[in-house]
């Protein structure tokens, strides 16, 4: 029997389907993400790095859609004469390891933190992300997609769990969490299983919370005010050390103190970069400036954001001979560029973003000091962030208002000048990151992973950053509704 095939065109689906790159991967709706689509994405991901033989290593999320995107990069791989090597649902950092340690190319299925409808895949290179040339070239691309699809998934190869478990039991002392009790927010999370197996593994008493087999989209940059209340709630009943969680697939993380308080991703990227020693640090444009102030590294690098400009940063302090270098996120996903040396042991780099790093740092940083969790933010310069979204925000209309204000500070003034005083001065390395003369910062831009407005804010107190944040996204809303 002849199979029929027909040619598929990547920038096609990107124009007329919407699936396409964002910050972390290619993304879209979900009933716009069928067989044929995540077919010629994986295909083209396949010629791009002009692997003719061996292993691909694959995984997944749990969202409902998962299983059969699964299924069609499946295909791709077989139908390429390469093997799938299934890690099953696991932690994306933990198949980003995988791959590396075993110098593997990777497909992550998985739309993170975005709601349920929609979804996305993640590819990784044997030496790690693929890059923006890379994309360039999978945009670039025109597939045969055979016009049946027919796959079956192997069985998992539990190896990349129990490397990703290795390497943190092996890195930080052993029960150096005993006495600690901890509450875990379980929710549709990836890390629900390893990272319980991790802190347990190191001592930890570890309490399950809200555990669900519907998926939970947790923005690690936007905590919902329902989830900010039940860490509170559970904090007050349950008497814990802290409070962990993570995203849905696990490379962004969530730690609360004992009072049930969320720490802030860029607050948590910070001190595990102090724990670890490091000398340089990368982290985006967005990020809290007592990275700067509190004099803890040699060199910090500014980037736009997302994960493949934070690693390009870390690739060009190593390059300068900076060593140990490490970058991080404001949503809390933390990279490891060069290895890591602490106490006699070892931390290989991990060059993709890790939720369960900087968890673990900032529990041992707690111990080791023999202070309660919420006293580590205390010793960093009085620097407060906060941010949010506005959903369903065309980005064409997010970059038409930015625009405006970038090029006339009239324009700015104009529209905020009331909530937020003069502007000293304008970053545009993304978005647009205004300085006030009060020194305060407000920031606007459109995500790169869905149709959002997200604001950022940076003040004296954390209730001064928040207001400027509402004010902001208001301002944004009377603006659009008057146009």
């Amino acid at each position: 029997m002849i199979e029929m095939k027909k040619s598929v065109s990547i920038e096609h689906i990107q124009h007329h389907q919407g699936v396409k790159f964002g910050t972390s991967g290619a993304r879209g709706l979900v009933v716009d993400m069928n067989d044929d689509v995540c077919y010629a994405y994986a295909s083209a991901f396949l010629d791009a790095i002009e692997t003719r033989a061996g292993n691909i290593a694959l995984a997944m999320d749990l969202r409902p859609s998962s299983p059969g995107i699964a299924v069609a990069c499946a295909m791709a791989i077989q139908q390429a004469g390469l093997n799938v090597d299934f890690c099953g649902a696991i932690p994306t950092p933990a198949l980003a390891y995988h791959a590396l340690q075993n110098r593997l190319p990777g497909i992550m299925v998985t739309g993170s933190h975005i709601p349920f409808d929609r979804n996305g895949i993640k590819f990784y290179r044997a030496d790690g992300e693929i890059t923006k040339a890379d994309e360039a070239k999978i945009s670039a691309a025109v597939v045969d997609v055979p016009d049946t699809h027919t796959a079956v998934l192997p069985e998992v190869n539990r190896k990349a769990y129990d490397a990703y478990v290795a390497r943190y039991v092996d890195f930080f002392p052993p029960q150096c969490l005993a006495g600690m009790r901890l509450g875990f927010y379980e929710h549709s999370s990836l890390a629900r299983d390893v990272l319980r197996t991790i802190l347990e593994r190191l001592g930890a008493e570890v309490v399950s919370l809200g555990r669900t087999d519907e998926f939970v989209p947790i923005d690690t940059e936007a905590v919902s005010t329902a989830d900010i209340e039940q860490a509170r709630r559970w904090a007050k009943e349950h008497r814990f050390d802290a409070i962990v969680s993570t995203d849905g697939d696990a490379d962004r993380p969530l730690v609360g103190d004992e009072n049930g308080d969320w720490f802030r991703g860029d607050v948590l990227g910070i001190l595990c970069a102090q724990h670890l020693r490091a000398k340089g640090v990368v982290t985006t444009v967005s990020s809290n400036t007592a990275v700067e102030r509190c004099g803890a590294f040699d060199v910090v690098s500014r980037t736009r954001i997302g994960s493949p400009y934070v690693i390009e940063g870390i690739e060009q302090q190593l390059a300068a001979g900076v060593s140990p270098v490490v970058g991080f996120e404001p949503n809390g996903g933390f990279l490891v560029g060069s290895a890591i040396e602490r106490d006699g042991r070892s931390l290989a780099p991990l060059i993709t973003r890790d939720a369960v790093l900087p968890i673990l740092c900032v529990l041992m940083m707690a111990r080791e000091r023999g202070v309660k969790v919420s006293a580590l933010p205390a010793e960093l310069p009085a620097r407060f962030t906060a941010s949010d979204r506005i959903q369903a925000f065309p980005t064409a209309l997010s970059r038409q208002l930015i625009d405006a204000f970038a090029a006339s500070g009239d324009a700015f003034s104009q529209a905020f000048g009331g909530c937020f005083g003069e502007c000293v001065s304008q970053d545009q390395t993304d978005g647009l990151r205004v300085t006030l003369s009060s020194g305060e910062i407000i920031h606007f831009r459109p995500s790169g992973n869905a149709p959002e407005l997200r604001c950022y804010a940076e003040a004296a107190s954390q209730a001064r950053a928040e207001q400027m944040v509402h004010e902001g996204l208001s301002r944004m809303k009377a603006l659009v509704s008057k146009a």
